[in-house]
């Protein structure tokens, strides 16, 4: 996750100036689908343990979190896991965690939540303090790192952990650990029910060149090393799952309007994952509308997933201050932008408390996010024409084409409240359990259901 205070804040705006935002409905932008082809939706929030570890690791994430987020109506978890749980020495990997992880899997399934697995990592891993690659897999060739425990992101800049993303890059052996244990994860999931899908690096960062500003050394190195690494892992995950999607990152560097450098996976799952986050509002300032920092993002993270015709799913998003007086505004506008081009997004997180927790310790909605539950159709059996919920009026509506064959059935999430499903073209609705509908429609017909609070 990516939480940048002010240091990183200037060294970030002091390089980077504005783009112009473009306006398109983003047709040229694919769905993601499920087995069946239906069109998704994925709503949720990520869950994170980075406390425990060992015999104690993920044992803050709960049956409860995973069944209060299906009652809030979202569909959708990043579950956090670490190399350096997974494989504590090199090929040792801890069946104990394996089976933790499947716990939470288990969970999942159980509330009809889906999961992308998380290799996360913070400041590179244990070697620097934080979590994420092992020690054992830490190379520096000597170079100093001094912590900034006021201002974490700004280690990232150290040289030892500059050189650290190196290695794991370009040395041919820590290349294919990286890859053995992204192996052992798929061919432990990849029959599970919940697991969508891989994320095969959290916001991976790199070395930069003497000379080099941020964004030629973000782009280089999207270009350079996480292509060829995301294709590395792509094909030891292939080796043993056919089925699952890869979610590919970009560097942070993305959140403040630098488009990607990567280049093509060659695979054909593939999902575009940038993360949603401006270093001001990480730095605990509101938001400026008048910045125009969500036009000048959504104008480039939609290039590359237009340029490759790949699906987006935005995997963290969400300011550290969520109570100032213009957030009420960005959730808003948020929510809107988030809806034009992706097929959905995962929060940054879900627990209970403050900073940046979904709900406070009784598990109600922490202030102005209620904004991010709306109506929304998970699964659409047919070609999706236009989508949009009209938060003023607290309306969605969904107009789709049926498909001719195959699945008949259209699924809805509604949150919590009283909601009216209507439906018109050859369809019904049917409503088989609190918080979701289920519309039938002929095949090929031209179908628009509207939701609205009564």
């Amino acid at each position: 996750m990516l939480r940048t205070t002010l240091t990183a804040t200037a060294v970030v705006a002091a390089l980077l100036a504005p783009t112009a935002a473009h306006a398109d409905t983003y047709e040229a932008i694919p769905a993601l689908t499920d087995a069946r082809g239906r069109a998704l939706t994925l709503r949720g929030w990520n869950l994170a343990d980075k406390s425990h570890r060992g015999d104690q690791a993920l044992s803050a994430i709960t049956e409860k979190s995973i069944r209060d987020m299906r009652a809030k109506g979202f569909n959708f978890a990043r579950l956090l896991v670490f190399w350096d749980d997974l494989e504590p020495r090199p090929g040792q990997y801890s069946k104990d965690y394996l089976r933790r992880i499947e716990r939470v899997l288990d969970w999942a399934e159980k509330y009809d939540v889906k999961v992308v697995l998380d290799a996360h990592q913070d400041v590179f891993g244990p070697a620097f303090g934080s979590r994420g690659i092992p020690a054992w897999a830490t190379r520096t060739d000597g170079l100093p790192f001094t912590p900034h425990p006021e201002d974490w992101f700004s280690e990232y800049f150290e040289p030892a952990v500059q050189r650290a993303f190196t290695h794991l890059y370009e040395d041919a052996d820590l290349r294919r650990s990286q890859a053995r244990m992204w192996r052992v994860l798929a061919e432990r999931f990849r029959d599970h029910p919940a697991v969508l899908g891989y994320d095969p690096i959290n916001e991976p960062m790199g070395e930069m060149r003497e000379g080099e500003d941020l964004p030629s050394a973000a782009r280089r190195i999207e270009s350079e090393q996480l292509t060829p690494m995301y294709n590395r892992i792509a094909d030891a995950i292939r080796a043993v799952d056919r089925d699952g999607w890869i979610f590919v990152e970009p560097t942070p560097i993305v959140g403040e309007g630098v488009p990607t450098g990567l280049g093509r996976i060659d695979d054909p799952k593939i999902v575009y994952a940038p993360h949603f986050y401006n270093s001001g509002m990480e730095a605990g300032a509101d938001y400026d509308p008048s910045a125009g920092w969500i036009e000048n993002y959504e104008a480039a993270v939609t290039q590359y997933p237009k340029e490759y015709k790949v699906p987006v799913v935005v995997g963290e998003w969400g300011p550290l201050n969520n109570s100032l007086p213009n957030m009420n505004r960005f959730f808003r506008e948020a929510m809107a932008s988030l809806g034009r081009y992706s097929s959905g997004w995962a929060g940054w997180e879900w627990c209970y408390g403050g900073g940046y927790c979904a709900v406070d310790a009784d598990g109600a909605f922490r202030t102005n996010k209620e904004l991010t539950a709306e109506p929304y159709a998970e699964a659409v059996a047919g070609n999706v024409r236009s989508a949009a919920y009209d938060s003023g009026a607290g309306a969605y509506r969904l107009e789709y084409d049926a498909a001719r064959r195959g699945p008949r059935a259209t699924e809805l999430s509604l949150p919590p409240g009283a909601w009216q499903v209507a439906a018109r073209g050859r369809a019904i609705v049917l409503r088989p359990q609190p918080g979701r509908a289920l519309v039938l429609a002929a095949p090929g017909a031209r179908v628009t259901v509207t939701v609205t609070r009564r």
